[in-house]
């Protein structure tokens, strides 16, 4: 990997999806996704199933935040000359949301949440459009969890060179909240011990998660970023 900022997106993406807002509700999402039923310590449906509409929900939320990035990246290219500022300033923020996801602050309006629900009305109804939906409706919502990783991505884009580098560091943000929810999904559609073994370990995962966040933003506060995907860069092609 030539970017070391692509890395970086793909791990926060993995932190949200194990964030305590989401993985423990795994599944909760995997049975109302596929029509299924929580029943003999296992999700029951089929795999087939779990695997097309979890792709179609994934599908769903990556268009938000890929547009997201896009306008990220847009107001980043807006105030190009003010890059420098804007990359402190976003360092800043990371490190506090780092803070935040780790335990140390708890500052009540990052923990504000904005939520777009979506409801069918009949189980037999659901297919890989409504799942679709479901994820626009997932991607447009703001979870606190989510918050704090798909901010800092969000951060992280607006200093992009371009809108589309933008765009595409979202797009690997939704590859890492998307290959483990599908990964996941596929397991507790066999065995619900999977999610409670890895339950136990939340908490750690947090805190490491939140420290992750805090390196990210002083990366970006101290330029370092740059410095360390030039060097990257330079050493793939030389």
């Amino acid at each position: 990997m030539k970017d070391i900022t692509l890395l970086l997106a793909f791990t926060g993406g993995m932190i949200s999806f194990f964030s305590p807002c989401i993985f423990p509700l795994l599944p909760a999402y995997t049975a109302h996704l596929t029509g299924g039923t929580i029943k003999d310590g296992r999700v029951n449906a089929g795999k087939n199933v779990i695997v097309i509409r979890s792709v179609a929900f994934i599908a769903g939320f990556s268009i938000i935040f890929v547009a997201m990035g896009a306008s990220a990246s847009a107001l980043g290219q807006f105030f190009a000359e003010y890059r420098i500022v804007i990359e402190k300033l976003s360092g800043i923020l990371v490190v506090i949301f780092g803070l935040q996801m780790a335990g140390y602050l708890k500052l009540s309006f990052l923990m504000m949440e904005r939520k777009i629900t979506y409801k069918t009305q009949k189980t037999n109804r659901k297919n890989a459009i409504t799942s679709f939906i479901m994820g626009i409706a997932f991607g447009a919502g703001w979870t606190p969890c989510v918050g704090l990783a798909l901010s800092s991505i969000l951060l992280m884009a607006s200093s992009s060179d371009t809108v589309y580098k933008g765009m595409f560091m979202l797009f690997v943000y939704s590859l890492g909240l998307g290959v483990p929810f599908l990964v996941l999904s596929l397991a507790v559609g066999y065995s619900l011990k999977v999610t409670k073994r890895i339950n136990k370990w939340i908490p750690r995962i947090s805190l490491a998660s939140g420290w992750i966040l805090m390196f990210m933003g002083i990366l970006l506060f101290t330029g370092q970023m740059q410095k360390i995907t030039s060097w990257l860069t330079y050493i793939t092609t030389s």
